[in-house]
């Protein structure tokens, strides 16, 4: 008989303090600290205002879970705590605690999870109302950490030269902003709710790009989008929708569009059998906890909404080495 061990078990039950040691160390700036040079215990507690104690379970935790190594009396960053967690690296993705770890997220999957798997969904935070404090700092968190993603995906659509461009549910405005630096003529509107926009607004004069932004508050559903357009983005939204809500803004996105243009959506790709890849079926499970309807799709599920949706045909690309695809929607 093969040996048998409780430890993923345990694992996951003791998860949130992952999570806590993470948010700890990030308020703290203790991968910056080490990472400029404070590698020991006294020097990280002297800079950061902790206590000594505090700091020494701390690290020793992270150098267990594989953040850190430690060397003696030193601590040292590894590979990818130094590429994403110090806040001196132009991929900090730090940030994004702010929204996957805000107390309204952990609120949602840890005070009854058994609930929105009898119900088959959540209340969740994609039915907020407009301008709700979660989704300005939603926009706020999660910006930096898109930027390789947005400036990968606006290198693949460059080529297409699109000059008006639609970003619906912009939020921090990413997607939308690195294609206005990817096409020099290309004119950007952004839809989202109020206050998400102005950090999008922030974000694209800081990109040099706000003379090309425009901006025009508003649900997705209810905004008159305009037409014309020779892209439309649907980045990481359509997965907060059941199938049915896809392809209504699917539906807008074709109408909206000129002669020619196209739908881009960037999604999570499920295989067929549902629990691979890794990310993709782990990330149905979150929009189980915080979306009423919201799934992970299969591609071929995707080219079924296109299609119901009018398009002519539906391309899906793999985005390495990020766990995203981007799906391509055609007119004929």
């Amino acid at each position: 008989m093969a040996d048998i061990s409780p430890d993923l078990f345990m694992e996951a039950v003791l998860a949130y303090q992952q999570t806590a040691a993470i948010r700890a160390a990030l308020e703290l700036d203790i991968f910056s600290e080490i990472g400029n040079g404070n590698e020991t215990v006294e020097s990280l507690a002297r800079t950061t205002g902790a206590a000594v104690r505090g700091v020494r379970i701390l690290c020793d935790y992270l150098t267990a879970r594989g953040h850190l190594e430690k060397h003696g009396d030193q601590y040292r960053l590894t590979q990818s705590t130094a590429a994403f967690l110090n806040r001196r690296s132009p991929s900090w993705m730090g940030s994004v605690v702010e929204y996957l770890a805000a107390p309204e997220m952990t609120a949602l999957f840890l005070s009854d999870p058994a609930a929105f798997v009898r119900n088959g969904g959540s209340i969740g935070l994609a039915n907020n109302a407009s301008d709700h404090p979660i989704w300005v700092k939603f926009a706020r968190a999660m910006g930096a950490s898109r930027v390789p993603l947005a400036t990968k995906i606006a290198s693949e659509l460059a080529v297409l030269s699109p000059r008006k461009v639609l970003d619906v549910a912009a939020g921090h405005g990413m997607f939308g902003i690195a294609i206005a630096r990817a096409v020099s003529d290309a004119q950007i509107t952004a839809i989202d709710w109020q206050g998400v926009l102005s950090v999008a607004r922030e974000i694209a004069d800081a990109a040099g790009v706000s003379g090309r932004y425009q901006t025009l508050a508003g649900s997705a559903f209810d905004t008159d989008w305009g037409s014309g357009f020779d892209l439309v983005l649907l980045a990481n939204f359509l997965h907060q929708l059941d199938q049915n809500g896809c392809v209504t803004l699917l539906k807008k996105a074709r109408k909206s569009l000129a002669s020619g243009g196209r739908a881009v959506a960037i999604e999570f790709l499920l295989n067929e059998d549902r629990v691979s890849p890794q990310f993709s079926a782990m990330f149905a499970f979150q929009m189980l906890g915080s979306t009423p309807h919201g799934e992970a799709y299969t591609a071929r599920e995707f080219e079924d909404m296109g299609r119901a949706a009018g398009f002519a045909s539906v391309i899906a690309k793999p985005l390495p080495p990020t766990p995203q695809s981007f799906i391509l929607f055609e007119q004929g």
